[in-house]
């Protein structure tokens, strides 16, 4: 496990994830977010994102969680050697969503771009979680599967699992 993309819908536990398997195995994180953003929130510029993201595919190892463009998320797939896929119930990532929305009118969430609006990132997580099956299905799962015989693939269900899988690897 050198080179870990950590993926699926909004609010599914990414960044839980991936900041655990950095910190137990040493490999520099990358939250997608950090480089999608410019620090006041806003988008930065799609050369820019794309310079930076290929520089982190090249390099030796590294965690990174997110989606991003899907060319880039594509290319990251293929570069990795070990895929994380987070497909909990859309009822527990609307919870999630709400919840980190909620805490959020009173602290900034973490890894919260500094000017993002948390109400707009809500809504816009919101949008995602409705067009999430467009995308997050059992097509996808299956081309997933066509990975499996040349990296590392989990595919986390369940809260309980998500939990399990960060103790397991903490070991």
């Amino acid at each position: 496990m050198k080179k870990v993309a950590v993926f699926g819908k909004p609010d599914s536990g990414k960044s839980t994830i991936s900041k655990a398997l950095a910190q137990i195995s040493g490999l520099p994180l990358h939250p997608l977010d950090s480089i999608v953003y410019k620090s006041n929130g806003e988008f930065v510029a799609r050369e820019e994102f794309d310079a930076v993201h290929n520089d982190i595919l090249r390099s030796e190892s590294w965690v990174i969680d997110g989606l991003g463009p899907i060319r880039s998320f594509n290319e990251r797939i293929e570069a990795a050697d070990t895929l994380v896929y987070i497909d909990l119930p859309y009822s527990v990532s609307y919870w999630f969503v709400t919840k980190r929305f909620l805490k959020g009118l009173f602290v900034k969430p973490e890894g919260w771009p500094d000017g993002s609006s948390v109400i707009k990132g809500t809504l816009n997580s919101y949008k995602m979680l409705k067009l999430s099956p467009e995308f997050w299905n059992d097509e996808f799962t299956s081309k997933l599967m066509d990975y499996s015989n040349r990296k590392e693939i989990y595919i986390i269900k369940t809260v309980s699992e998500l939990n399990k899988f960060v103790c397991a690897r903490a070991k």
